[in-house]
């Protein structure tokens, strides 16, 4: 059996659809509930069932009400309550068929198969038209891809984010830091853009393997604390958790559970981090967002902000 791995999609015994938002899936899937099937759903899948999208506040407060067995942190389904597993490396073919964005994509990348996939409402055939292409690209293939939406936007191929499209993702997230640090973060990462009026991004998935190495669990919780450290590897920053190995007296790595400070940092520049510090083994993460707001929480690199001030 294929693992079940982040960024797939799983179908629940009822036909409820979760996106799998962790590594460590052997017995109960991590994942996020986003559709039900629902006579007065706006989504049709291609046999014509209508669903409802949930959004994240929403999707928790529909599980604990009707399957609060699957309530943690994130989602968990038992593995034994998974119908259908949707993979986006797998699903890629038919969905460019489909869809002429999607295909002019994977023109642009030109990535080996099995290294791209499409996640999202078009994985599921829940898309609308107003739904954005959430690209996933697997291990040190997304490095390529990041680096081609960089050129393409450069070149005037794809375009990036407008000012008021900027200011979107910025309320829709409510990052702890202040829209103007936001969006320097943000303009330096190359992981999304527009094509022909179509929003996309390309989403960090590790190759399968890499799975054994991701970090799972919790750790014994120290408390809340705020530090100032050199980033010594980045190199997992754009994985979900995002993770930054750093020299620090106390604390090896810090990692991030939202997606907004995903690539935060660049290797070698000085990071402030604030999040809940935990025991793992010998060593002491950082974690920021161990909650579902990550309210306080956060990664600036004082680096870029110093080079920018």
């Amino acid at each position: 059996m294929i693992p079940v791995r982040l960024r797939d999609f799983i179908e629940d015994s009822d036909g409820w659809l979760y996106a799998v938002s962790a590594y460590d899936n052997d017995e109960k899937v991590g994942c996020v509930l986003r559709y039900v099937p629902d006579e007065t759903g706006d989504r049709i899948n291609p046999s014509g069932m209508r669903y409802k999208k949930y959004d994240f506040e929403d999707a928790y407060a529909f599980i604990e009400r009707y399957k609060p067995q699957y309530s943690d942190l994130v989602q968990r389904v038992p593995i034994h309550d998974v119908l259908k597993v949707l993979k986006p490396e797998i699903e890629i073919p038919s969905i460019a068929q489909k869809h002429l964005r999607v295909k002019k994509l994977l023109d642009i990348f030109r990535l080996p198969e099995g290294t791209i996939g499409c996640t999202g409402s078009l994985l599921c055939g829940l898309e609308n038209v107003t739904s954005d292409i959430d690209m996933v690209i697997y291990g040190r293939y997304w490095y390529i891809a990041q680096h081609l939406v960089r050129q393409g936007i450069l070149e005037g191929q794809m375009a990036g984010l407008s000012p008021d499209m900027w200011r979107r993702v910025y309320e829709k997230r409510k990052p702890e830091i202040p829209y103007d640090q936001f969006v320097l973060h943000e303009l330096r990462k190359w992981n999304r853009g527009q094509l022909d009026g179509t929003y996309f991004d390309i989403l960090y998935t590790r190759s399968y393997d890499e799975l054994k190495s991701a970090p799972t669990g919790r750790g014994a919780v120290i408390g809340k604390m705020k530090i100032e450290a050199k980033v010594t590897d980045a190199s997992l920053s754009f994985d979900s958790p995002a993770v930054y190995e750093v020299e620090h007296e106390s604390v090896s790595r810090v990692l991030s559970f939202t997606h907004t400070y995903s690539g935060q940092a660049l290797e070698g520049e000085i990071i402030e981090a604030c999040g809940i510090c935990e025991r793992h083994g010998n060593e002491n993460w950082l974690v920021v967002g161990t909650t579902r707001e990550a309210r306080g929480q956060y990664i600036v690199s004082k680096t870029l902000l110093e080079d920018l001030a």
